[in-house]
């Protein structure tokens, strides 16, 4: 693969060059190298991506089922088939450990076509006797074409887990995957058109967000937006969408608190909050950015969560010994830098990491790599603390009792997600409660569920996907009332 490869958009059924016939450079992370060009598409694309999936819709919306679960189905096996070849795609496309690609990133792309294809063929029906003169039953029909809008960070978990609830429902989508991450989402169409998706059905315009994303956000005939991505751009997508009064999905961003009681097993919950904070580079919407910890085990917890830290081995992502890649773009990992910079200046101590590896393979020597950082020192009101960073960088926090961590947890505009750790189940219980996030997690992370709701409070996000949430999301109720 080199610079003369193209990714193309994916129209009707079949690969279809920018109208344009502009690209843009498609950098690897690993390397800062460009390695191809994807389409530098426009609302000329996004015309004829909304035209051919209007066109589909008639047929596929009253499609069977259980035919289109059998399609999403056999779609599922393709994705599984093609493992190492999505995985290494996303690799070098996305900048994360390929293991973490192979093992995590494509099996769930799978698992949510699955999901979503069995939940349809177990769909139920809502009915209400009114005393005894009328009947009424709620029809759950499709909305028409999606508008479907992913990040990079989980390039097809994300991109899939719009998609598959869009289209299990007998919806059409046009769907944009980032301009940063596009190659697998190029590999989707073709093993779709395989699993025979009728043509239309779904169509993937490549570009940027300014072009592709606000034409898919304004155009007339998408009733329906799901967007994944940073809140201020969400706010621009709300309110572009408020003027047309269209049905939108935000899941936006999150400065994640990970809250430590001194009662917590550290030899057992370690490693996972290790992972929580480092997954994927930190660029995970879900990851535990700041970690508040009870006093009483302050120091051990810093000493203990610092050296395991260190242990992570950042290396170039396709080699089976690396457990953190590279962060995906100069620009990013400028941004990500440029806030150890700021806690610096806000007084923090940097405990660990905050520059890029002293050793790395010959072929990464320009990537956008950088240490797991861990800092200290900062009032939890300062930028540090408030703002999202999105990479590799945890700040530690003392508290004294639950209502300070409490405090503590939920003093940032944001609301995706918490982890609690702690061996007293009633503080578990009251914790979780008074936080202030969609999904809290008790000495776990990322324990997911595909059939719960899943969504952000505040400035995380509005509405919720997963499980029942997103078949509702996709279909609109119609009250049929019948005099007895």
């Amino acid at each position: 693969m080199g610079t003369d490869t193209k990714i193309d958009n994916y129209i009707a059924g079949r690969s279809a060059a920018p109208i344009s016939g502009a690209y843009l450079d498609n950098v690897e992370p690993a390397t800062g190298q460009v390695y191809s060009q994807v389409a530098d598409s426009d609302e000329r694309d996004v015309e004829a991506a909304v035209t051919a999936a209007a066109a589909a819709y008639p047929a596929w919306s009253h499609t069977p089922a259980a035919e289109r679960s059998a399609i999403l189905l056999r779609l599922a096996d393709l994705i599984d088939d093609n493992l190492d070849e999505l995985a290494r795609a996303e690799s070098v496309d996305n900048g994360k450990p390929l293991s973490v690609a192979r093992s995590v990133d494509i099996p769930r792309a799978a698992a949510n076509f699955r999901f979503f294809a069995t939940a349809i063929v177990h769909d139920q029906s809502e009915s209400h006797a009114t005393d005894y003169s009328a009947i009424n039953y709620t029809l759950r029909r499709p909305r028409g074409v999606a508008g479907l809008i992913s990040p990079w960070n989980l390039p097809l978990y994300l991109f899939t887990w719009k998609i598959a609830p869009a289209i299990a429902t007998g919806n059409t989508a046009v769907a944009k995957p980032s301009e940063v991450t596009p190659m697998t989402a190029s590999l989707l169409g073709p093993l779709a058109a395989e699993a025979g998706l009728p043509d239309g059905v779904l169509n993937i315009v490549q570009g940027l967000g300014a072009k592709v994303g606000n034409a898919i956000t304004g155009h007339p005939q998408i009733p329906t937006i799901s967007f994944t991505g940073g809140t201020l751009t969400g706010a621009a997508v709300a309110q572009s969408a408020a003027a047309q009064f269209k049905k939108v999905s935000l899941e936006l961003g999150g400065k994640n608190a990970t809250v430590i009681f001194d009662d917590a097993d550290l030899d057992q919950s370690l490693p996972e909050i290790v992972r929580s904070a480092f997954a994927n580079q930190g660029q995970i919407c879900l990851c535990g950015s700041r970690l508040l910890v009870q006093r009483g085990l302050f120091d051990e917890f810093r000493t203990r969560f610092v050296a395991a830290a260190k242990e992570l081995r950042v290396g170039d992502p396709l080699s089976e010994d690396s457990d953190q890649g590279a962060l995906v773009s100069r620009p990013h990992w400028e941004k990500v830098c440029s806030y150890v910079d700021v806690a610096r200046s806000e007084g923090g101590t940097v405990e660990c990491g905050g520059a890029p590896p002293a050793q790395l393979p010959e072929r990464c020597k320009n990537g956008f790599f950088l240490e797991p950082t861990v800092i200290t020192g900062l009032d939890p009101q300062c930028r540090t603390n408030q703002e999202e960073i999105f990479g590799p960088v945890v700040t530690l926090t003392p508290f004294h009792d639950e209502a300070e961590a409490l405090a503590i947890a939920n003093s940032t505009r944001y609301g995706l997600a918490t982890s609690i750790w702690t061996s007293d189940l009633g503080r578990a219980h009251r914790v979780a409660e008074q936080i202030h996030a969609g999904t809290v997690w008790i000495n776990c992370w990322m324990l997911r569920d595909l059939r719960v709701p899943f969504g952000g409070m505040k400035h995380s996000g509005v509405g919720r996907e997963g499980g029942d949430e997103a078949l509702r999301f996709f279909t609109e109720p119609k009250n049929v009332c019948v005099k007895m």
